[in-house]
């Protein structure tokens, strides 16, 4: 990185923003034959294309952001403190760069929440699903660990029927299995639509 001009530089970060904006694009953009990321390929000597962004979404927003809280936010603290105008959490201040708990073998998206790897499951009208249901459709298709809790909405219908559902799966890594790209898919059993698509806390 230190042999390359500035020039160059520029381009490699407008490939990271293109990177972020796929992260974050309510549709998914259009990816060039040569995978949009000519310049990241080149420096990392493998090939890397935007649809990997596209495909592992949840699993690279679940990496960064552990590398933000657990990395970044340590090493550069003196920066973090004035963005946020020396008001920092003590997790920041306590901070010992040669601290090992931040050097070990593990992936940044082994370290999620519970709502990292949360799903949220609509129901359509007059069909009920139940909670069976959804486990069995999950744990068939994804193997009998894939799902760790089901919660059925509280909204129920004047039949009882829950509308929605929300579902902790085995890790952030299956949700972008699941979702093969999309924001929102669809599944059948027994005749019934389910409509699955990442979990988002409502603020």
């Amino acid at each position: 990185m230190m042999q390359l001009t500035d020039s160059m530089l520029m381009s490699l970060s407008k490939e990271a923003i293109m990177c972020l904006d796929t992260l974050g694009a309510l549709q998914n953009p259009i990816v060039p034959d040569d995978g949009g990321l000519p310049l990241t390929k080149i420096l990392i000597q493998k090939h890397i294309s935007l649809d990997l962004f596209i495909m592992k979404r949840y699993t690279a927003i679940a990496g960064i952001k552990s590398v933000l809280n657990n990395v970044c936010a340590r090493i550069f603290k003196d920066i973090l403190q004035i963005i946020c105008n020396n008001n920092t959490t003590d997790r920041v201040e306590d901070f010992d760069v040669l601290d090992p708990r931040i050097w070990t073998n593990k992936k940044p998206s082994d370290d999620v929440t519970e709502q990292d790897k949360t799903m949220f499951l609509t129901f359509s009208r007059g069909f009920p699903v139940s909670e069976d249901e959804v486990i069995c459709l999950f744990r068939r298709s994804y193997g009998q660990n894939s799902v760790e809790e089901i919660v059925m909405g509280n909204n129920f219908e004047a039949n009882h029927q829950p509308m929605f559902a929300t579902m902790i799966v085995d890790g952030v890594s299956l949700v972008d299995r699941i979702l093969k790209g999309r924001r929102l898919i669809k599944f059948r059993i027994n005749g019934k639509d389910i409509w699955a698509r990442k979990y988002e806390r409502r603020v």
